[in-house]
């Protein structure tokens, strides 16, 4: 733990993360004991690097707190993991939304993409318990060795750095995905087990703010998909503004952001229903068609 002058004792802040924990899930409404357990086991000041630790607002940029008492991470607030690149240790009510969307489940195998320092991969590790296995993929070299470091207790999981868009490599369970696309990976979709679910942000690319660093999404939501025999089942989760795409997802194609943006315009996000994927899909039946895929309004059958 870092060091600091709180007034907090180990079992206080134990006390803290569960009081936390229970305020994260019922922000969003969520009602997940599984997550509610994860989020209050997990030491979240762990995965934050050394202090001061800096917090990101959409309306002020950076600010550093005042001071590294650990009982002031408990909040739904983003602390900055990389400044200059915009990313951060995101906010603790969405990801209990999205990560309640995803189901992670004892046994579950589950790729972790955009794994930052850990923080959520290690409350992933807590779901799906030590007959699990969660591959955490990090584009940048440095996190991705904050990452292994902090994990590195937790033999349910493995750290590699690479193009998120490239994995999983093998059949999952569940793809975690945190940051912003213009449309799903392939590996993300063709590698997911019978069953298994994906949760990822689809966004339009804002442009760069040197106050927030990096780019990120200026309209967004985060999808969810689930393959079952006869298709691929979707449904928005909720809106959701991520850090843009490093690695190959992170080429545009002007024509399908603009229609991306259109779709977003027109709204009906809540009236989604099935993912047509490498197939013709009817476009006056969908929300957003686009290249060899299209979220659209019909049932899976």
């Amino acid at each position: 733990m870092p060091d600091s002058a709180s007034p907090f004792t180990p079992a206080d802040l134990a006390v803290v993360r569960r009081a936390y924990a229970r305020q994260m899930l019922a922000l969003l409404d969520v009602r997940n004991k599984a997550i509610e357990a994860a989020y209050a086991t997990v030491p979240r000041e762990l995965f934050l690097g050394p202090p001061p630790w800096r917090i990101s607002s959409p309306y002020a940029g950076y600010r550093d707190l005042p001071d590294a008492d650990p009982v002031l991470v408990y909040q739904d607030i983003l602390f900055a993991l990389d400044r200059a690149r915009g990313v951060n240790n995101g906010s603790p009510s969405l990801h209990a939304k999205l990560l309640d969307a995803l189901g992670p489940r004892p046994g579950d195998r589950i790729a972790h993409i955009g794994a930052g320092a850990g923080y959520y991969t290690a409350i992933l590790s807590e779901l799906v318990g030590p007959s699990g296995q969660v591959t955490a993929v990090e584009f940048d070299p440095v996190l991705a060795d904050q990452a292994r470091r902090n994990l590195a207790d937790r033999s349910n999981v493995s750290v590699v750095v690479g193009d998120g868009a490239l994995w999983p490599q093998q059949s999952a369970d569940g793809v975690y995905v945190n940051y912003a696309v213009a449309r799903p990976a392939d590996s993300w979709i063709d590698n997911l087990a019978q069953g298994g679910r994906l949760v990822f942000p689809l966004g339009v690319p804002g442009q760069p703010r040197s106050d927030v660093g990096g780019r990120h999404s200026d309209r967004g939501a985060a999808f969810r998909i689930e393959r079952r025999p006869e298709g691929f089942a979707a449904r928005a989760v909720s809106m959701a503004y991520f850090v843009w795409a490093e690695g190959a997802l992170s080429d545009l194609d002007t024509a399908d952001i603009a229609r991306l943006r259109e779709s977003f315009e027109r709204g009906r996000l809540g009236d989604v229903r099935s993912l047509v994927w490498k197939a013709p899909a009817r476009a006056d039946r969908c929300w957003f068609a686009g290249d060899g895929w299209a979220l659209c309004f019909d049932e899976v059958q």
